[in-house]
């Protein structure tokens, strides 16, 4: 799939991602070493068993990535200039290894670029959700898009 141009986008615009991802030990390892995170809630089973949570509770890092990578094909997939900024990130619940994800997405603004008048902004609202239906994760995303070619 390819994202879609400036033009293309209306604020309002809604979409369920097609794409869903059940988060494996592997992934939750391998992020957390890569990104250097020691955090025993990420690694240390006894320890994880000994907290709240009662388990490993994934990184929340990878939580916030994986959002973001399950909407790009349906978004901004060879439109994309740049991404400009994420704000108002929230994890209102955790995610578990064996949790399946799933991300939605809302545009909440649109803008023509100043300084680039081949391309606008336009903000999503990306929301990933477990198979419980419950949010996640939460953020906006300001992405600098190309407009159609002329």
């Amino acid at each position: 799939m390819v994202g879609r141009y400036f033009e293309d986008w209306s604020v309002g615009d809604r979409l369920s991602h097609d794409i869903r991802r059940t988060v494996t030990e592997t992934d939750n390892l391998l992020f957390s070493t890569m990104t250097h995170n020691p955090q025993p809630l990420h690694l240390d089973a006894e320890a994880a068993k000994a907290s709240e949570f009662g388990q490993i509770l994934v990184n929340g890092t990878f939580t916030f990535a994986l959002m973001i990578g399950l909407s790009v094909g349906d978004t901004t997939l060879c439109t994309l200039v740049a991404n400009l900024g994420y704000d108002k990130l929230v994890m209102p619940k955790p995610v578990f290894i064996g949790d399946t994800m799933r991300a939605q997405t809302e545009v909440v603004e649109t803008r023509a670029s100043s300084s680039r008048p081949q391309a606008g902004i336009v903000t999503f609202q990306h929301e990933l959700l477990n198979q419980r239906d419950e949010v996640v994760c939460r953020c906006l995303r300001s992405a600098l898009v190309q407009r159609k070619p002329a």
